[in-house]
């Protein structure tokens, strides 16, 4: 089989995998809980699976996002813990919603409040918008973070994408990779 092989994954295709879990995440609409999705090779999945190659191009997207079941009720930190993937996975994406604070917020989140009190401070700022974070991560430690900020009558929907946009939740995740 010709193309991107199964030891290669172009650096441009991890972002692009980020932007296209966001979008099939954003099928479903708002509201949603967290959802995880292992990212193998397409070439692999294909011989794997011949019956797909009419709906997968490896070249053009050598990884292909697969969602997994729900994540437990646990809080996502220790979820995350307890997940260790085959080989076969060349890496992971999670797909969460979130509230984002301005940066002027910051100063007032005190490192003495506890989980459940900054998150009852942001759910209830009023400058705070709803947003929805895609975080992807590969074997080799590579990341890409795709940000959708929920749009509202006077704010438009913004999308911005940065590797570095979590870095404890891809930590996290490239934790979940690790043999």
């Amino acid at each position: 089989m010709s193309g991107v092989s199964a030891s290669e994954t172009p650096p441009v295709a991890l972002p692009a995998v980020a932007r296209e879990v966001e979008e099939f995440v954003s099928t479903a609409g708002w509201d949603q809980g967290p959802q995880l999705f292992a990212l193998v090779p397409t070439a692999d999945l294909l011989i794997q699976q011949p019956e797909l190659a009419g709906q997968l191009d490896p070249v053009a997207s050598p990884l292909t996002p697969i969602a997994q079941d729900a994540l437990p009720s646990a809080e996502l930190d220790e979820a995350l813990a307890g997940i260790a993937w085959p080989d076969a996975v060349r890496g992971c994406a999670l797909a969460q919603e979130i509230v984002v604070l301005p940066p002027d917020a910051e100063p007032e989140l005190s490192e003495d409040l506890d989980d459940e009190a900054a998150r009852q401070f942001a759910a209830e700022h009023p400058q705070r918008r709803e947003a929805r974070l895609v975080a992807a991560v590969l074997r080799d430690g590579s990341a890409a973070c795709v940000l959708r900020l929920r749009g509202t009558a006077e704010v438009p929907e913004e999308v911005v994408e940065h590797p570095e946009l979590a870095p404890n939740l891809t930590n996290a995740l490239l934790e979940t990779l690790k043999p």
